[in-house]
């Protein structure tokens, strides 16, 4: 349709790994594509949760035709509830069967239990206002990953989710290749394709090789075996399961999340486990060491995970020693690196030992390496390409690898959060930048980010608070009462201690000065009262704590 164009635009997973959500708009109409989240960085002190900024759907709540949703994994599933919650009464939900269960789960603990989820079989279309929705099934370390093709007017669009080419995945569905090779060769306007291994040559391996290494590495453990992997891949827990069966051992599921997880995909048949064969965390105890296997989070050194808790020994019901084998069937996510390696090293620390991806095939990427990324470049055949999911060293690489295949470099898009890619008969461009950012979610609260907050808790942990309370009277401004000046979180406390006197006639003099001055507004009274006691404690102890003066009046 002449002058219509279609919208893509990226709220998160753009220069970052993490907090996946993309808009795409036609006529009018909206369909969001994921809604993850991210978890916080070191400097973000005190915050629990990153989520896209998606104040762009707020306003345009009644416009969303859907959610879809590409696989369980929280960085593509884990902002619904937010959502939800912001744009009033929800849209229809489509995912796979896992994905579908997983969310129910995940909105019922938030009490949001009347929105429409529907399971959407790949293959499947429906048509959304404007758009033509069909999910292909795609392998991922998560059953039930799915690829989203939504078709307008001016052409379709492919957002690939998370993705991996498994030619032997352990519930004996590969991706849809040949349903992918029909879209190539019908003509792809757009693709959006995974980059997260954009800069591993060569091609993952399979998950079902993994399941012979961890028979194999639990084989030689005389002691308990504690695997931690991601709760939410189940075929890694089923291999788990399978292994601890053959060496006639018990298993116990350990955190929340893997309990949570592993029966819903039970009930769902996606997963199984002999009769019998489970034993309550609590009763680990009762058995010897040489017949348990714990299955546990915390494979990114969490600090509330089971696993974390345990390699600090205040886990109810697991206390690590001497003879265990910690089995990490995982890798580090990018930035949790230093987490992992404090876990592994305090686990060392009480004696156990500890078997990680580096001595042992024991994980496997649920992402597709280079040269998986070239086959499905080479069988969608798209005419434009925007990598996504990705920091931006492997967005360029996936550029790179559309090109290598044949993209032209001008239909090669590098994008970033909130830069809106627009197509329509006459071709692609860049949009005009919504500068989208993040929301914060801080305990029960959630909001735009406050930079003086974070500024503050950052200032207060290098250097520590000081508060000064003076007493002033209301008609003279004289000082009537002696200040008082408490202070936490301040190094070398003897020195501190001593400074309290020299702080109290510093302020003493400010106020006198004030007074002496006819200052009356207590705003001008309190800075003056700031700088004064700043430039005291900083030649003092050549350190810049924040300084809260409170001036009373009486």
């Amino acid at each position: 349709m002449p002058g219509r164009k279609l919208r893509v635009l990226p709220l998160g997973g753009l220069g970052e790994i993490g907090k996946n959500m993309t808009v795409v708009e036609y006529d009018g109409r909206i369909v969001v594509v994921d809604t993850g989240l991210m978890f916080p960085t070191a400097e973000m002190l005190g915050i629990d949760l990153v989520l896209p900024d998606f104040s762009y759907l707020r306003e345009r709540a009644e416009d969303i035709e859907a959610i879809v949703l590409t696989h369980g994994h929280e960085d593509h599933v884990g902002a619904l509830p937010y959502v939800l919650r912001e744009i009033g009464s929800p849209p229809v939900i489509y995912g796979g069967l896992l994905t579908i269960g997983m969310v129910r789960a995940k909105l019922d603990e938030h009490k949001l239990k009347n929105a429409p989820l529907q399971e959407l079989p790949a293959g499947d279309k429906v048509q959304l206002g404007p758009f033509e929705l069909e999910l292909v099934h795609l392998s991922h370390s998560i059953p039930d990953a799915r690829g989203v093709l939504l078709t307008t007017e001016v052409g379709t669009m492919l957002m690939t989710g998370d993705y991996k080419f498994d030619q032997t995945p352990v519930d004996g569905r590969p991706a849809d290749i040949s349903r992918l090779a029909e879209v190539g060769r019908d003509g792809l306007l757009l693709l959006c394709g995974d980059s997260t291994n954009a800069d591993r040559p060569g091609v993952a391996p399979s998950e079902s090789s993994v399941g012979p290494a961890l028979l194999e590495t639990f084989s030689n453990c005389q002691g308990r075996i504690i695997v931690t992997s991601f709760a939410s891949n189940i075929h890694r827990v089923q291999q788990v399961i399978d292994a601890a069966v053959k060496l006639d051992r018990r298993v116990a599921l350990v955190g929340r999340s893997m309990r949570k997880n592993f029966n819903i995909a039970s009930n769902l048949g996606i997963a199984n486990a002999p009769s019998g064969l489970f034993i309550q965390p609590r009763e680990i105890e009762n058995f010897p060491d040489e017949k348990v296997v714990v299955i546990s989070t915390g494979s990114q050194g969490e600090p509330l995970s089971a696993l974390r808790r345990m390699a600090n020994n205040d886990h109810r019901d697991v206390e690590l020693h001497s003879g265990d084998t910690v089995v990490f069937s995982a890798t580090p996510v990018p930035g949790n690196e230093r987490a992992v390696n404090e876990t592994i090293d305090r686990i060392y620390e009480i004696g156990a030992s500890v078997v990680t991806a580096k001595q042992a095939p024991i994980h496997a990427s649920g992402h597709g390496w280079q040269e998986e990324l070239k086959l499905m470049l080479n069988l969608t055949k798209p005419r434009y390409v925007l990598p996504v999911h990705g920091d931006h060293q492997r967005l360029r690489l996936h550029a790179e690898l559309a090109e290598s295949v044949g993209v032209a470099p001008e239909n090669i898009f590098q994008g970033r959060n909130g830069l809106p890619l627009e197509l329509d008969e006459n071709g692609a461009t860049f949009g005009e930048d919504i500068h989208a950012g993040v929301i914060f979610v801080d305990g029960v609260n959630v909001g735009e980010p406050d930079d003086v907050a974070l500024r503050d808790r950052r200032e207060i942990s290098a250097d520590g608070i000081f508060i000064v309370v003076a007493t002033i009277s209301s008609d003279d401004g004289q000082v009537v009462a002696d200040p008082e000046v408490l202070f936490r979180g301040v190094a070398f406390l003897e020195e501190a201690g001593a400074l309290v006197e020299e702080l109290k006639d510093v302020v003493e003099d400010s106020l006198e000065d004030a007074a002496n001055a006819g200052t009356r507004e207590l705003h001008l009274v309190q800075e003056d009262l700031h700088d004064a006691v700043a430039g005291l404690v900083y030649k003092k102890l050549h350190r810049r704590p924040m300084i809260i003066p409170v001036v009373v009046e009486v």
